[in-house]
């Protein structure tokens, strides 16, 4: 079996690193840079940079934050969301060295802009993030824009049954920043069949992630904020999760891992 991925994930508002709590509260930790600088130590697998503010205030992607990061020096495979609303957008990211982009407004804006994308970046390169919620009546995405629900549009679940992008970013928003708050019906309830899914949202505990993990259809986990309530938080977890097909943790001053 191909081994599954822990994804750290920082997001960012107003320049700085955040805890985000439902998209409603955030509590500021720091430079971005230093968040990810320790994740590369401790050996997450990828590590997701997510500018949460950047489409709302109709800004491009922040460019100076991938400089400042490249100065770093990380090893670990990067993600970077936010402000990508153009081809021309997506290939600035990925030169200025991220390996991959994940796409949310876009989907929504001009879906064949992501195809594009992706016919130019390769489908690997591309990362759809769809914050989504199970009630009883039907799978709906919150638009975080509008502040409102809507159902998965067809263009969108087009591009995903063709395979324009390589994963989804399932994201539990009502849960975000809860104690074992993902909803793990997002995962049996996800309408596209085969398209590989990373859980992100209220994951907090390592039964938890083991319990995603073992799904099929769940190519990786992601945490944010349960990532920082513990130095070596990411070490901890893939050491409790040594039979999850993860690869090890990296211990800080050493290559070696267990």
């Amino acid at each position: 079996m191909l081994k599954k991925r822990l994804i750290g994930v920082i997001t960012v508002r107003d320049g700085l690193a955040v805890q985000s709590i439902g998209y409603k509260r955030y509590l500021p930790l720091g430079k971005p840079e230093y968040l990810a600088e320790n994740l590369d130590r401790w050996g997450a697998d990828e590590i997701l940079v997510m500018s949460i503010d950047r489409t709302v205030r109709g800004l491009g992607p922040d460019l100076g934050l991938l400089k400042r990061l490249g100065k770093v020096g990380i090893r670990t495979p990067l993600i970077v969301a936010g402000g990508i609303s153009s081809k021309d957008n997506a290939i600035e990211v990925v030169h200025s060295g991220a390996d991959r982009i994940c796409i949310d407004a876009l989907l929504q804006d001009n879906p064949e802009e992501v195809r594009a994308i992706a016919e130019c970046l390769g489908s690997q390169a591309v990362i759809a993030s769809l914050p989504v919620s199970a009630g009883t009546a039907s799978y709906m995405w919150w638009d975080y824009r509008s502040k409102a629900l809507r159902h998965l549009a067809t263009e969108v679940c087009a591009l995903l049954e063709d395979g324009v992008v390589s994963e989804v970013l399932l994201v539990d928003w009502q849960h975000e920043g809860i104690h074992a708050g993902f909803d793990q019906r997002l995962i049996e309830r996800f309408p596209i069949p085969n398209v590989p899914l990373i859980a992100f949202g209220g994951v907090s505990h390592h039964e938890q992630i083991e319990q995603l993990l073992n799904k099929e259809s769940v190519s990786a986990v992601a945490i944010g904020n349960f990532l920082s309530y513990r130095e070596h938080a990411i070490q901890h977890f893939k050491m409790q999760l040594q039979e999850s097909h993860l690869r090890g943790a990296v211990f800080a001053g050493s290559d070696a891992r267990v």
